[in-house]
């Protein structure tokens, strides 16, 4: 791995984490019961990997250094599968088991969904021919 690309994934995850952080900060205190911050990183994250995917698809000679600090970096910093874990099975503990496997389905399902409307954004926003 270049020193530049160590560099560049370094300061898209710092980003991505600080994203992950203010939307916690700002959505959290909304529903208290409900770990909402951490849904709508993942759902960004989802969105945004859609919309980088097709971005690269489009433009394959966007540098690897790049797509690395967008995917691996950002993405990687703002999208968390430790805490939706973490979360989850407080959830399940406490016998919330409707409110945990709701969470689950909503993460998994919601961040596939998105990630594939992101693609399809980009590919209605940019179509060929």
């Amino acid at each position: 791995m270049s020193p530049l690309a160590f560099l560049l994934i370094g300061v898209g995850a710092a980003c991505g984490a600080w994203l992950r952080w203010l939307l916690g900060l700002f959505i959290n205190p909304l529903f208290p019961a409900i770990p909402l911050g951490t849904l709508a990183a993942n759902l960004l994250g989802g969105y945004l990997m859609g919309i980088a995917l097709g971005t690269f698809q489009l433009w394959p000679s966007l540098s690897p250094e790049l797509r690395l600090m967008i995917t691996t970096g950002f993405l990687g910093g703002l999208t968390t599968f430790s805490t939706f874990s973490a979360e989850t099975t407080t959830m399940l503990l406490r016998q919330q088991l409707g409110l945990g496997l709701g969470t689950i389905a909503l993460h998994v399902c919601g961040s596939l969904l998105l990630t594939w409307f992101g693609l399809m954004t980009v590919q209605f926003l940019f179509q060929r021919g």
